[in-house]
């Protein structure tokens, strides 16, 4: 039996995290429009191959990256080891593959400060259609792929992390805290995963299975707590000015 996520909706908890903390760096990949990091207050790198940005995405933050790539690519640029950035925090939205949002966490918790969390998105699905890996046959309505995979993935492979399964309508965001920078398991058992894992399908592994193993956590209650999952992350008096980068 599916589980639907039914808190806050998930733009709207981003939106209350940033106006209620700020981080040194932040990372987003899978940005499109925008509107998910326009209310950040931090320093910012926004990563996607397709922008559509038709408001005001600068707002009060200090600096401003944005590249117009995919995220294989802008990983792979170093622009992160370059600049000596270490992140506070991220959010990973980008291709509902899981292959991709793998690679993409991997890549991220290797510039992360280990306070950090990363957030990854549509790892809760609440049907079946959406689970596809099909790009010929996307669902009209909402699509996650196959991301949901992450979890299982996570929990078996990197025990020494800490997830959160946060409420947020309405597929879910899962947080992703404990972080080692240094660690080398995903990275040196990536194909192996792959291989294990590309055919397996929400049905096969078992839907009970799946939402037995986690337990979703109120995002407003972590809202009214004052972001007790986010504080050791965030930083006070800093990034309030721009600084040098190299591109």
């Amino acid at each position: 039996m599916y589980l639907k996520p039914s808190g806050m909706p998930y733009y709207r908890f981003l939106r209350m995290l940033h106006e209620a903390c700020l981080f040194d760096w932040y990372l987003e990949v899978g940005c499109r429009s925008g509107e998910s990091f326009a209310p950040v207050r931090s320093k910012t790198i926004a990563v996607d191959p397709f922008f559509r940005a038709d408001i005001n995405i600068i707002g009060k933050k200090p600096a401003l990256h944005v590249f117009q790539a995919t995220s294989d690519d802008f990983f792979a640029s170093g622009f992160l080891a370059r600049n000596g950035i270490r992140l506070g925090l991220a959010f990973l939205d980008g291709m509902h593959l899981f292959e991709f949002l793998l690679r993409d966490f991997m890549n991220t918790e290797a510039a992360m400060d280990p306070k950090g969390v990363i957030m990854l998105h549509d790892c809760v699905p609440y049907g079946a259609g959406m689970t596809t890996r099909d790009l010929a046959r996307l669902p009209k309505g909402s699509w996650t792929g196959d991301v949901w995979k992450l979890i299982p993935i996570l929990q078996h492979w990197r025990p020494d992390l800490r997830l959160t399964v946060l409420d947020c309508r309405s597929t879910g965001l899962v947080c992703v805290s404990g972080l080692n920078p240094e660690s080398r398991v995903l990275v040196d058992s990536y194909e192996r995963i792959v291989t294990d894992w590309v055919g397996v399908e929400l049905a096969e592994y078992g839907t009970e299975r799946f939402f037995g193993s986690f337990q979703m956590v109120s995002a407003r209650t972590e809202r009214h707590t004052g972001f007790p999952l986010f504080r050791q992350a965030a930083v006070e008096g800093m990034g309030l000015e721009p600084v040098p980068v190299t591109p």
